[in-house]
């Protein structure tokens, strides 16, 4: 075939295609131009899940009469008009092409009244030809009318699913704008029934009740408000308890500059937030807006808008991680839902380093023995050797949880409500694996090894980060071939991996030479180790596999250490360890993600036994 030019129609079609891949997507585009006009309240009415008709009306500012055919011409839009507009695109629209696309692929008017004029003005889209303007009535605003969907692509349209499912993907989309837009009042109607109705959220109450509203009870009343700023980044909003994690990733809501977006930075930096926190298999919900610079992000990767890049995307991930790892470390057993802040700090450049302090946590180091941290202790007492490290757990409260020596309780509290501590004070133990405790609300019920090992954990953390990281040489360096790629990440960060004792040498453009491994690992598979690590600093210009593997190991140790199903304690163990639960970080779940306690109102035990009935 010689070369030609494609006519107009056909080049919307194909737009239509990148697009609009159903009617969702014609939703998508409609309702974000309504936001960029600044919309207080939109109205989307669909029929036969939006096949048939889709209308979306708002009382923004409105189009100019003279400028409505414009509008639906390919690539005219009033939100950018130079290539400094693109590098700092601040609206949900910009590109120019959706009106055009979804008016080749349908039947299509436009309606429009600009605020402060007298009249509004139609015009009609139907086979790529636009009818000329005429008078019709209309408040201040626009409304856009899209019928038969793929009428005159019906290869697309047999592709359509079901009415009710193509319905769930559409209020699923109002859904995610009405949680990042709680200005904005929405109503969404479906074959002339009323389905959602949102109303303006002015304040911080009302706009977790639209929260609420959008993602269930539940979620609100198990998460914990953020607000994280540094470095030019601001991110806020909400994130879920680990006891609000879910068997899926559908209560993930994460938007950059108020557009939603999939980010494979973002979602490995928030995956390994909550590492330390959630039950195999399960994921955590968020509802988590990042605001930066326009400049420093690319929203103009992908046609629908979808798919971001981030200039400095090693800063952003170190960012979201920090932000969340701290929120969530601050949870304690016993809190219920609340706010988390988390004051802004500088970021750090590189890798974390290590105090080099030899001492046990709160303890100074002995001038006649070396003191040991708790983790090597644990360490030596696991493999059989070091038996007089034994002795240090008498004097050090840290240590003695390692031997399963629970401190003195604290004294009883009054029988004022408000100076009951959280978990209460301990009643029984039910068949040595359960904790009976009454706190101001009710019953609480715990699982003593699940706590426990959680408290231990946290203290062989701790004693882990206040002591050096020693390196463990390797009798015989290994090369490894790795990509050029992974051989410049261990060029640039080959000095704060030394500090963790991984010492890696570049050997050539696609090899590197491993000379060293941390001590604490060093039954480790060191050469699977290390290309773990340089897998993730190629791809996200940091790693935590090391702190990871350490991490696993510190948490079998805790595992063993910690008190076993079937021991009797007495009241004051028990108190001591409600205490301990309410003053350790992420107590609320063991190790593994699996909770730690239950609290059953007297409501609920009052339903229980039908009484009030």
């Amino acid at each position: 075939m010689p070369i030609r030019q494609l006519s107009s129609s056909l080049i919307n079609q194909i737009a239509a295609g990148e697009v609009i891949e159903r009617p969702a997507s014609v939703v998508k585009e409609l309702v974000e131009n309504s936001l960029d006009a600044g919309a207080r309240r939109i109205e989307i009415e669909l029929e036969a899940g939006g096949t048939r008709l889709i209308r979306v009306r708002d009382d923004g500012a409105g189009i100019a009469a003279d400028e409505l055919p414009l509008a639906v011409v390919a690539h005219a839009t009033s939100k950018i008009a130079s290539f400094d507009d693109l590098l700092h695109v601040d609206t949900l629209g910009f590109r120019g092409e959706a009106l055009a696309s979804i008016a080749a692929v349908s039947r299509f008017a436009l309606t429009s009244r600009p605020r402060g004029s007298a009249h509004a003005t139609r015009i009609e889209v139907e086979d790529g030809r636009i009818g000329a303007p005429r008078p019709a009535q209309h408040p201040e605003g626009s409304s856009v009318e899209v019928r038969e969907l793929f009428c005159n692509v019906p290869a697309r349209r047999k592709f359509l699913r079901a009415e009710r499912t193509e319905f769930a993907h559409i209020d699923e989309l109002i859904k995610a704008l009405a949680l990042a837009h709680p200005e904005v009042a929405f109503a969404l109607a479906h074959d002339a029934r009323s389905q959602r109705v949102l109303r303006v959220a002015s304040d911080a109450t009302a706009r977790l009740a639209r929260v609420a509203a959008l993602l269930g009870d539940e979620f609100a009343a198990q998460c914990l408000t953020v607000r994280h700023a540094a470095a030019g980044l601001v991110l806020h909003g909400w994130v879920g308890l680990p006891a609000a994690a879910r068997a899926q990733a559908d209560r993930q809501y994460f938007y950059v500059n108020g557009r939603l977006v999939r980010d494979r930075v973002v979602t490995h930096a928030l995956r390994q937030a909550y590492s330390d926190v959630l039950f195999h298999g399960r994921h955590p919900a968020y509802v988590l807006f990042l605001q930066l610079d326009p400049a420093g992000v690319d929203v103009n990767v992908h046609p629908a808008k979808s798919e971001v890049r981030f200039r400095e995307q090693r800063l952003v991930h170190d960012f979201l991680f920090r932000a969340l790892h701290e929120a969530l470390a601050d949870t304690r057993a016993g809190q219920g839902a609340g706010h988390a802040r988390v004051d802004a700090q500088p970021l750090r450049a590189d890798l974390p380093a290590l105090d080099s302090s030899p001492a046990w946590p709160g303890t100074a180091a002995s001038s006649t023995r070396p003191a040991l941290p708790a983790y090597q202790v644990a360490l030596g007492l696991r493999h059989g050797v070091r038996d007089d490290a034994r002795v240090a757990f008498g004097t050090d409260p840290y240590a003695q949880l390692l031997a399963g020596v629970l401190p003195a309780p604290l004294p009883a509290a009054s029988a004022d409500a408000a100076a009951i501590p959280p978990l209460g004070h301990a009643l029984a133990q039910l068949k040595g694996v359960y904790v009976l405790a009454e706190n101001a609300h009710g019953l609480v019920l715990v699982d003593m090894h699940a706590a426990h090992e959680r408290i231990i954990y946290e203290h062989l953390k701790a004693g882990r980060a206040a002591s050096s990281l020693r390196a463990q040489r390797l009798l015989v360096p290994l090369t490894l071939p790795v990509s050029a790629h992974e051989a410049a990440a261990a060029e640039e960060h080959g000095a704060a991996l030394a500090g963790f004792g991984l010492e890696l040498l570049r050997a050539g453009p696609d090899s590197v030479r491993l000379t060293s491994v941390p001590a604490l690992l060093a039954e480790a598979d060191a050469a699977q180790l290390a290309r773990d690590v340089l897998a993730e600093l190629a791809e996200h210009g940091s790693s935590r596999r090391l702190e990871e593997i350490e991490n696993e190991l510190l948490s079998t140790l805790a595992c063993h250490g910690s008190v076993r199903a079937g021991r009797r304690l007495n009241l004051a163990e028990m108190d001591a360890l409600l205490r301990e639960m309410e003053a350790t970080e992420r107590s609320g779940q063991c190790n593994h993600g699996r909770p730690t306690w239950v609290q059953v109102s007297l409501a609920e035990l009052d339903r229980l036994f039908l009484r009030g009935r």
